[in-house]
């Protein structure tokens, strides 16, 4: 352990601020790990490590806890201890699309297990932990290996509608998802266990305070020194954060403490000024392969979507403004209209949706149809004459009827839509194929 009082005082500022935007992301994600699988108290309790905990029933504006909610898949939650030994991931053939993606503790993704990345075959996948040297057992289809002991998973599945029957289909699916420790996967002896840790309480004023770096100090106890962040880590240890988990800011001297809330103060300003200036989420979520070591980007992605996904995987699109510069869109007053050319529709490997939310609280909006996405999979779509597609955007149901087959029921009021393109062609994700405009009638 590092001794603060010969640390030099004018690094201690910069250091500080340094390490709680690199610290950022990995409280967040211990927050939910917390609930998930800690707190059995939690309503959102999974029930610990290795267990599968599903959601299969879709999102309806009555879910006022959910922000901008998904309802093209549904989720399923569980949380990995890898300490001990690897864990064994395996999936169902399916021919819908699902993404089981595993993040480490700073919410960087490891891998993805799913339609897109691994096919849609069934197959046993290995998650190990840093320094496993074990052998791959005889079965296995792929291996993913993590940088951290400790991992989740966000999965999602494509709902087919919101009917009884295709959410029914769809919990079938999901109980396909099997998590097994290796030796029980091999049939070997279970290895002996890793001590129980003393998860410090989560509460939410720890992210504005000294007590921070007590939280990071803990939780670096899972998540070995990457080479990119060794000279970070080493000036965190001189200050006695060292990944043992005994820091105690009541310990430092006065002076120490002061230049460690300047650093937390200036790590926020410059989290919320670089949150302020992004417009896109491209390029925020990935594997460290795909984001390298921008931590600034990595605490910007888990401020703005905490398990957000990488473009390959799902793109993410809308309209901040209408074609005449109302910004945001308004359907009180005005009806809207988007029309796809016959050789314009999303092109998307497995689906694409396009969700309207109520704005300022970003939910669901209650309509008659009780339709609240529209895309490839809604029944009943009414194509042009040359094949394009035009979506009819208002609030009250279009007396037309091919344009009521094409609404999209809208708030009486300011709203956002957020078009979902899942499995995206390459003309997306290099920016030849772009959104046509949402134009006001």
């Amino acid at each position: 352990m590092g001794n603060p009082a010969l640390v030099d005082p004018a690094t201690i500022r910069a250091t500080a601020a340094e390490a709680w935007i690199r610290g950022y992301p990995i409280l967040r994600n211990y927050r939910t790990l917390y609930a998930q699988a800690v707190d059995d108290a939690d309503p959102g309790y999974v029930g610990g490590f290795g267990v599968f905990r599903h959601y299969p029933q879709p999102f309806t504006p009555a879910d006022t806890d959910a922000d901008t909610p998904d309802n093209d898949t549904s989720r399923s939650r569980a949380w990995l201890d890898l300490r001990t030994e690897p864990w064994v991931v395996s999936v169902p053939a399916e021919d819908r699309y699902y993404v089981l993606p595993l993040h480490e503790l700073d919410t960087v993704y490891a891998g993805f297990i799913g339609a897109r990345a691994t096919g849609q075959e069934a197959g046993d996948y290995l998650v190990a932990g840093p320094g496993w040297q074990g052998e791959v057992p005889t079965g296995i289809k792929g291996v993913i290996r993590t940088a951290t002991q400790l991992v989740g998973i966000l999965g999602r599945t494509h709902l087919a509608g919101p009917s009884p029957e295709a959410v029914e289909e769809l919990k079938l699916v999901q109980q396909g998802y099997r998590l097994r420790p290796l030796h029980e996967y091999a049939g070997t002896p279970a290895p002996p266990p890793a001590p129980h840790p003393v998860w410090p309480v989560w509460r939410e004023e720890v992210m504005d305070g000294i007590e921070f770096f007590s939280f990071l100090d803990f939780l670096l106890g899972f998540f070995p020194v990457l080479p990119a962040e060794a000279d970070l880590r080493t000036r965190l240890t001189d200050l006695g954060i060292d990944g043992r988990g005994d820091f105690e800011p009541a310990a430092l001297p006065i002076v120490v403490r002061a230049e460690i809330e300047r650093g937390i103060a200036d790590g926020q300003a410059e989290l919320r000024s670089a949150a302020d200036r992004t417009t896109t989420s491209t390029g925020l979520f990935g594997t460290r392969e795909q984001i390298g070591t921008e931590y600034l980007k990595q605490a910007v992605a888990a401020a703005v979507d905490l398990y957000g996904l990488p473009a390959d995987e799902t793109w993410y699109g809308g309209w901040a403004a209408d074609s005449a510069g109302n910004q945001p869109p308004n359907a009180s007053d005005r009806d809207y209209v988007v029309r796809f050319g016959p050789d314009d529709l999303p092109p998307a490997r497995f689906f694409w949706s396009a969700t309207m939310y109520a704005l300022p609280e970003r939910r669901l909006v209650d309509n008659t149809l009780d339709r609240y996405a529209i895309g490839d999979r809604t029944p009943g779509l009414v194509r042009e004459p040359d094949g394009g597609l035009t979506l009819h955007i208002q609030h009250k149901r279009p007396a037309n009827t091919q344009h009521s087959a094409n609404w999209l029921p809208a708030p009486d009021g300011p709203f956002t839509i957020v078009v979902r393109l899942y499995g995206p062609d390459q003309s997306v994700l290099d920016g030849r194929w772009r959104l046509p405009p949402l134009t006001p009638l």
